[in-house]
């Protein structure tokens, strides 16, 4: 029932948003793209750190087969 009152009020909320949503007149320069690729290769890296020093507790849950 929670979820369900959060889903209720995320798609209000995107309508409302939607019916207000104005054009945009932006310029990025070539500086701009370098800079989201650089943020998303850091995230990829990060996620691959974080895997990496977690590697032996996640390994051990998915492929632990104890047998009860």
């Amino acid at each position: 029932m929670r979820n369900n009152i959060f889903l209720k009020k995320c798609i209000v909320f995107l309508g409302v948003f939607l019916i207000y949503l104005k054009p945009v007149y932006a310029y990025l320069d070539p500086g701009s793209g370098s800079m989201m690729l650089q943020i998303l290769l850091g995230g990829i890296v990060a996620a691959g750190f974080i895997i990496k020093a977690r590697w032996y507790k996640l390994k051990s849950r998915l492929f632990n087969k104890n047998k009860e």
